[in-house]
Parts: C-alpha cells; structure tokens; sequence
C-alpha cells in the first residue's frame, strides 16, 4: 500500500512540475524591443536599471509630491497625464508598478491608446467619464461604461482603450498601472505621426479612406 501511495506522490509532483514548466514565461519587457547583439562593449542596459546599495537609500527613493496639481489641459485632446514611474520614484524599480493622474478638460478625451506592458486600473474621483476598450481581433467588441466619482474600470494590457469627460466641467481620475514603464502608444499620433511618416498609400487601403484626407491628417500630428 505504502508503494501505491509512493507512485500516487511522484505522479503528482512530476505533473504539477510539468504544469509549472508549461505556465513558465519571460520576463516582460520593459522597453520597445532589444537587438541581440554580441559584442558587449556596444551593449546597453534594459529591462530596469542599475540598483543603489540597499543600506544607502533614503526616503527620497520611494516619494514624489505633486499629483495634487491639476495638469495643463489646453491641448488638442483636452487632457493631461501626469506620469509617476521609475523615472519619477527610483524606488519604484523591479517592482512592477506605477501610477499616473489624468486631467480632463471640459468634453476632453484621453484619446484612443494602449499600454503595451500593463493593465491599467482608473478611478475616477471627479466629474463623469465614459469609458472603454476593445477586444482583439476577430470580434473587436466595444465594452463600455460610463463612471462617476468613487467608480472603478479596469483596461487589460495591450488593448486599444479611451476615456472621455461627458460634463461641461474639468474632470480627474488617478490610475495604477502593472508596469514599472508600462509604456503608451497613442493610436492616431502613432499611425498618422511616425517618423518618418507612413507612405500614404499604405494608410489610403487601410482606413478606406481618400488619399488627400489621409495627407491631412498627417499634416495635423
């Protein structure tokens, strides 16, 4: 009997490893890409940055002060997002989080965008913001909502979201994100802003859209 339970015991160690090794992933990046490169003389840091001796760091490491300050909103899309990450709280590397404040003009919009390495959850703690993503090919659903001060929504990492201040008045909402750089790419500035810019051709089949409106929108970012 004793050998039975020996065999059941090994059984299950050998296929809980087996089911640790198949969830097993790399390490995000933190960074758009990294060239593998040979020679390290030309090679860069990435993936975080160098660490301070533990027994030097000081209460600075792990503090910022400013998110009580409303941010510029007089811009195109009516909005403003105040960034603190690694960048900002040196504390903050390997941990794998970051925070960020969002001002919203009256009918101002964070305009359509992803985080290429973080979910993002937002809560909003003033005026009402309608909300949303959209899921991957093929279904590509909207899911939407609209949020009022205390409210919160998640945006899964990588998928394309927006919010948009629905009140005649500013509105703020403060969000966490999964990433010590979780990075953003802005839909529109990304395809109609590169540099350089997208042959217009490519940009003409791809939107359906007349030659001359896509040379205007590359005009305007």
């Amino acid at each position: 009997m004793k050998g039975i339970h020996f065999i059941l015991v090994a059984c299950f160690l050998a296929l809980a490893f087996a089911c640790f090794l198949a969830s097993a992933f790399d390490p995000s990046p933190l960074q758009d890409f990294c060239v593998a490169i040979d020679d390290p003389k030309n090679a860069v840091f990435v993936n975080g940055k160098f660490c301070k001796d533990p027994k030097l760091a000081v209460a600075d490491d792990f503090f910022y002060s400013g998110l009580n300050k409303p941010g510029n909103t007089y811009n195109r899309v009516g909005s403003n997002v105040t960034t603190v990450n690694v960048d900002q709280i040196p504390g903050l590397n390997t941990l794998g989080i970051s925070l960020v404040r969002i001002d919203y003009a009256p009918y101002g919009e964070n305009p359509p965008h992803t985080h290429p390495r973080g979910t993002e959850i937002l809560v909003v703690v003033q005026g009402t913001l309608y909300v949303g993503f959209v899921t991957s090919n093929p279904e590509n659903r909207l899911i939407t909502k609209i949020l009022y001060p205390g409210d919160v929504f998640v945006f899964p990492i990588g998928l394309i979201h927006f919010q948009y201040n629905l009140g005649n008045t500013p509105a703020v909402a403060f969000a966490g994100l999964s990433s010590q750089n979780a990075g953003v790419i802005t839909i529109a500035n990304a395809v109609f802003g590169s540099n350089p810019p997208i042959n217009p051709d490519v940009l003409t089949k791809a939107f359906q859209l007349d030659k001359n409106v896509v040379t205007h929108l590359q005009s305007l970012f």
